[in-house]
């Protein structure tokens, strides 16, 4: 079953949002409920080909980590009753993406190569080549524009407009960053590199909380471990575990996001190329086997067990 768009029925929806690849369900204005569906979207487009089994891979790869790291910090799931759905406490976001990278690739290295050193107001030492590390990992947030494209920002701008306060700053630049170097021991663990990722947080009760997913293909970037070295002494690409060959295939066929620009639909055989990748990323992270949705399985079945999560917390 390929889950492109969902229609719940579900007791105590306030509100309905869809993101690029998730349809968020409110609850009572206690609990919010992610639907992480098989759209795809890249330089913030969506895609037109849905890539089976996406949804799962992201929503159960987003679950372990959110289990793992839950001794760092306090994060908002509190159920999973469906490969393809979360149930979370609702928070209120803070407007700001927190990305952390351990090295100069993406965004990073764009920025890089034409000359500039500084990026969202922290200096980029001179001297490296597109996927060195760092000496150390580096924090370069953004924040969303009303189009919905990324705008890098400084961490005082973050502070100085009011986005979050000086303590609340302080307390997410601690968090992430522990909780980037979890995920960079658990790479280590798995013959990978965590390059670069993303986290997203909110408050309830004026606690901190980690909301969305976490070190996904998706939100974040893994280099194979196993003969980088000899490939940056080279000058050869890197091999990637995350979204960037989605990225890549789209600029091979002419398209970067530009204004004007329509993406190109993917053939058949590079949509299970893509699905593929995103089971091979599931099972090197979690360890575990990818296990499909039975094929005669439907969305009322997804519904249903959400229903029935839904009334185990309290909440239906």
């Amino acid at each position: 079953m390929i889950i492109e768009k969902t229609e719940l029925r579900l007791p105590g929806v306030t509100s309905v949002y869809r993101g690029k690849v998730r349809d968020v369900y409110v609850v009572e204005e206690q609990a919010m409920v992610f639907v992480a569906t098989d759209r795809i979207s890249a330089f913030d487009h969506i895609l037109a080909d849905p890539i089976p089994h996406k949804g799962a891979v992201l929503n159960q790869t987003a679950a372990y980590f959110l289990e793992r790291t839950r001794s760092i910090c306090r994060n908002h799931a509190l159920a999973f009753p469906d490969p393809n759905v979360t149930i979370g406490v609702k928070c209120e976001a803070y407007p700001v993406e927190v990305v952390v990278r351990g090295h100069l690739c993406g965004h990073a290295w764009r920025v890089y190569r034409t000359g500039e050193r500084m990026l969202c107001g922290v200096k980029m030492p001179d001297g490296l080549k597109e996927n060195d590390p760092f000496p150390e990992p580096l924090i370069t947030p953004s924040t969303k524009s009303k189009i919905g494209h990324d705008i890098d920002v400084s961490e005082a701008e973050i502070v100085k407009a009011g986005l979050v306060s000086p303590d609340q700053w302080a307390e997410i630049r601690f968090r992430a960053l522990q909780l980037f170097a979890d995920g960079q021991q658990h790479a280590r663990e798995r013959g990978l590199i965590l390059a670069d990722t993303k986290y997203e947080f909110g408050s309830k009760d004026f606690d901190l909380y980690l909301i969305d997913e976490i070190h996904t293909p998706d939100s974040s970037r893994y280099f194979y471990a196993d003969g980088f070295e000899e490939r940056q002494a080279q000058n050869l690409p890197q091999k990637q575990l995350s979204k960037e060959f989605v990225r890549q295939w789209l600029m091979e066929n002419g398209f970067q996001g530009l204004e004007g620009q329509q993406p190109p639909r993917m053939p058949q055989e590079t949509i299970r190329e893509v699905s593929d990748r995103y089971i091979e990323v599931y099972r090197t992270l979690t360890g575990r086997e990818f296990v499909p949705r039975p094929e005669n399985e439907t969305l009322q079945d997804l519904e249903n067990r959400v229903v029935e999560a839904l009334k185990n917390l309290g909440l239906a």
